[in-house]
C-alpha cells in the first residue's frame, strides 16, 4: 500500500507554532508529511522545512508529497534525538520551531511486513528503522520471563504481564514465535476471559510494550525534547503531539520543568538555587482533537499536544 498518515491536529499546529514566513522549521517525525506540508504552506514563500524521520518510506512518500516546494524542504534519514548533529551537518545552529509527532502511521500499522499490527499476521519485525536494531522476534524469544514481565508493565502497562511472559516463555520452548498472529494468539489465550480488557483486543499493550522497546521509544523522546529545546531560538517553539500516558508524562513534566523558576524553600529569605524560567507554557493544558477530527480519524481520539516557548 502508499504510504498513508493522517496528521493529527494540523491547524492547531501551525496555530501553536505560530508559523510564519522566513523561518525555519523542524519536522523530526516527518511521517506521510502532513504536519510539513502546513508548515510549508503557512510560512509562505520563503520559510524553510526539515523533515526528519528513520523510516526510509516514509521519507520516499513525504519527499513525493513535498515537491512542488522544492529547495524550501531538506529531507533527512535520521532520528529526532540527533537533532543537533543534523542541523550541524547542514551548517545550522538554531531553528524557530519544531513539531514532534509521536504517533505510529496508518501505512506502519497496515503494511504485514513491518510487523506493528496484529490486525494480520505477519513476521514480528516492528523496527521503524529496518536497517538496524533488535527485532520484536528477538526480544520475544530472547528477553527473560523477569525481563519480559517488567518490558509489559513498565512500556504497556499491563496488569496481566506475569500470566503472558509464563505463556511466551512455555510457547517459545516449543518453537521460536515468529510472527504477530501466533504471539496475539498466546496472549489472548494467557489471559482468562474475565480479566480481558472489553475495548481492546487482549495483545493492545503487549504489543505497544515491544514497539516502545524496539525503537527506544522513550529513550528518544527524553533525548529528543532536550536536544530540540536546544536548538531552538529564543521565541522559538516546540509542539509536541504524544498518544499514550508514559509519553505524555514524559512531556509534561520536562515542559513544566522548563517553565519553572525558583526550587528553594519557601523559609529561605532569597533564593540561592538561581533556577529561572526557561520557557513559557504555550498550552497550560494539553490540547485534544476536535469532535469532527476523531470522526473522520478514530485513530486521534487519544492524541494530546504540547507547547512551550523558549525565553
Amino acid at each position: 500500500m502508499g504510504f498513508v498518515h493522517k496528521s493529527v491536529m494540523e491547524r492547531e499546529v501551525i496555530d501553536c507554532l505560530a508559523v510564519h514566513g522566513g523561518a525555519t522549521y523542524v519536522d523530526g517525525t516527518l511521517g506521510g508529511g502532513g504536519h510539513a506540508r502546513a508548515i510549508l504552506e503557512a510560512s509562505g514563500p520563503d520559510g524553510r522545512l526539515i523533515g526528519i524521520d528513520r523510516d526510509t518510506d516514509a521519507l520516499a512518500a513525504a519527499g513525493e508529497r513535498l515537491k512542488p516546494w522544492g529547495a524550501r524542504v531538506t529531507l533527512v534519514h535520521g532520528n529526532y534525538r540527533d537533532l543537533a548533529s543534523v542541523l550541524d551537518t547542514l551548517g545550522m545552529e538554531k531553528v524557530d520551531g519544531i513539531v514532534l509527532d509521536l504517533g505510529v502511521s496508518s501505512f506502519q500499522l497496515e503494511t504485514g511486513e513491518r510487523g506493528f499490527s496484529f490486525s494480520r499476521d505477519a513476521p514480528l519485525d516492528m523496527r521503524m528503522d529496518r536497517s538496524r536494531g533488535d527485532t520484536a522476534r528477538d526480544l520475544v524469544n530472547g528477553l527473560s520471563f523477569e525481563e519480559m514481565v517488567r518490558l509489559f508493565r513498565e512500556y504497556g502497562e499491563e496488569r496481566e504481564a506475569k500470566r503472558i511472559a509464563r505463556a511466551i516463555e512455555r510457547e517459545r520452548a516449543l518453537r521460536p514465535i515468529e510472527t504477530t498472529g501466533r504471539l496475539a494468539g498466546i496472549i489472548a489465550g494467557a489471559v482468562p476471559a474475565r480479566f480481558q480488557p472489553r475495548s481492546i483486543h487482549p495483545a493492545t499493550r503487549v504489543f505497544q510494550a515491544l514497539r516502545i522497546a524496539v525503537n527506544d521509544e522513550l529513550g528518544s523522546l527524553k533525548d529528543g525534547l532536550s536536544g530540540s529545546f536546544d536548538v531552538l531560538k529564543g521565541g522559538g517553539r516546540l509542539a509536541v503531539i504524544s498518544f499514550h500516558s508514559l509519553e505524555d508524562r514524559i512531556v509534561k513534566v520536562f515542559f513544566r520543568g522548563l517553565a519553572t523558576g525558583c526550587v528553594c524553600p519557601p523559609r529561605f529569605p532569597q533564593c540561592v538555587c538561581g533556577q529561572r524560567p526557561r520557557a513559557t507554557l504555550v498550552t497550560r493544558k494539553s490540547i485534544t482533537p476536535s469532535e469532527e477530527e476523531t470522526g473522520l480519524n478514530p485513530r486521534a481520539r487519544s492524541a494530546r499536544l504540547r507547547v512551550v516557548e523558549k525565553i
